[in-house]
């Protein structure tokens, strides 16, 4: 018997729901360092996808992926932030936070690729730095 994989739009569903399926056992089995890890790469891969519309003037496909990165920045990595407990450092990545959401705005809104670029450096570098800390011996720290 030939046995032939027919790819079309139902591959491709079934390929979207195994990442999705991949992706919450990701997100259940993770401790909170992880978490927040997945957060920066889902609010990275965002950006990406934003700039991929931007450059092909799909207005409608920037701006839902703009709202994305937005929103993982402002309900998953500002609002994890420690603010009772994480003193300056708290308050100043809580600072950098909106400034992303506001770059992330302005580049929608303007079709600005200068504001997706720094929005995506800012949050580069914090998520690099919370690698480094992630990746540490003593790593049950808190974000802030």
């Amino acid at each position: 018997m030939n046995y032939s994989v027919r790819r079309g739009p139902r591959h491709a569903f079934s390929a979207q729901a195994y990442a999705n399926v991949g992706l919450e056992t990701e997100v259940l089995s993770a401790n909170p360092q992880q978490l927040i890890t997945l957060l920066f790469k889902g609010a990275q891969a965002a950006i990406l996808k934003a700039r991929l519309h931007m450059q092909n003037d799909n207005i409608a496909g920037r701006g839902e992926a703009i709202s994305k990165a937005i929103d993982i920045v402002d309900s998953g990595l500002k609002a994890s932030v420690n603010l009772d407990n994480g003193g300056e450092v708290a308050t100043n990545l809580v600072t950098t936070y909106e400034l992303i959401i506001r770059n992330l705005l302005l580049a929608n809104l303007n079709a600005d690729q200068e504001k997706l670029d720094l929005a995506e450096r800012l949050l580069n570098d914090i998520s690099q730095a919370w690698q480094t800390i992630a990746d540490s011996p003593q790593a049950t720290v808190n974000q802030g």
